[in-house]
């Protein structure tokens, strides 16, 4: 325990979870979020792979439009095969708090614990998760018209077509993946993701942690030490989504268009939208994140309460 308030924990350590309740619990209560979040997924790729303001204006405009056109199975394309992510969210938060034990055995601060247990968690965890949001990002984005200039958001020459199954769509995405890159196809864009993600992962939880001590301070003894959790988990989503947020954009082109290089996607993007690449899809990200962050927090924190 690093310290303490009354019988309050700031911090949660390994040795102090009961594993048989915190994995199922975690996997459900992350399967639900991304239940709740995944629209503003598909918004937020949309977004980001499109041609300046081409077909739209923002993240309302973008959902309204999808949603008219498809609707709610629109929103939620690509979601079967991106769900494979609460799997992967084992192995995150598995290698996080391992990390964090093996540091706080060396007598690590708590920000240095946090910032290295989140970077390497997120390696782990991308490792595992982009082949599946390669073929997710494909599905996600069929369909798109519009696009008048600037580089396909359908490369792989797939047809969409309303009454195909998911399944099959994903399965002929899969195959001229392979057909056109072989296996690395499914890693296209696996270093723009590490660069976005593993800082992103590292830095949240230095600024949770951050965050957690400040409002800590500020906020009257009434106030729960639950809800100052949660808004610092948003605070911290909010923070490092702002700072990764060309990057994430750069990676969903790689992934999406099959660029040649992280070079040749900034490029591309700075001549399309100069300083306008640092909001491009900014506000679907950052509503994601906060909720995300938001929800996380108070799964978890619950789940561990009710030992």
């Amino acid at each position: 325990m690093d310290s303490s308030s009354g019988a309050f924990i700031k911090t949660i350590e390994w040795d102090m979870m009961d594993k048989k309740k915190f994995f199922p619990l975690s996997m459900l209560s992350s399967f639900s979020v991304r239940c709740a979040l995944f629209p503003l997924t598909v918004i937020k790729t949309q977004l980001q792979v499109q041609y300046k303001n081409d077909i739209y204006k923002g993240m309302i405009d973008a959902g309204l439009k999808i949603y008219r056109a498809e609707g709610v199975p629109g929103l939620y394309r690509g979601f079967w095969i991106s769900s494979v992510q609460i799997v992967s969210g084992v192995f995150y938060i598995s290698t996080y708090e391992g990390v964090r034990h093996v540091l706080n055995q060396q007598g690590a601060s708590q920000r240095t614990k946090s910032l290295v247990a989140g970077g390497c968690a997120s390696l782990v965890g991308q490792t595992i998760i982009v082949p599946f949001d390669v073929i997710s990002q494909h599905a996600m984005v069929l369909g798109m018209g519009g696009v008048a200039r600037g580089s396909s958001v359908n490369p792989l020459g797939i047809e969409y077509d309303k009454g195909r199954s998911r399944l099959r769509i994903t399965v002929d995405i899969a195959r001229e993946i392979v057909r056109m890159d072989g296996f690395k196809g499914f890693y296209r864009g696996y270093t723009a993701s590490l660069m976005a993600y593993v800082p992103n992962s590292a830095m949240w939880w230095a600024f949770y942690h951050l965050y957690q001590d400040e409002l800590l301070k500020v906020c009257p003894p009434w106030v729960s030490h639950l809800a100052v959790q949660c808004v610092a988990g948003s605070l911290g989503g909010f923070t490092t989504t702002v700072i990764t947020n060309p990057l994430d954009i750069v990676r969903a082109r790689l992934q999406v268009q099959r660029l040649d290089s992280m070079q040749v996607a900034f490029r591309e993007l700075w001549h399309e939208e100069h300083f306008h690449m640092f909001f491009k899809g900014l506000t679907a990200r950052l509503v994601q994140s906060a909720a995300f962050s938001f929800s996380i927090i108070l799964a978890t924190k619950r789940s561990n309460a009710s030992r």
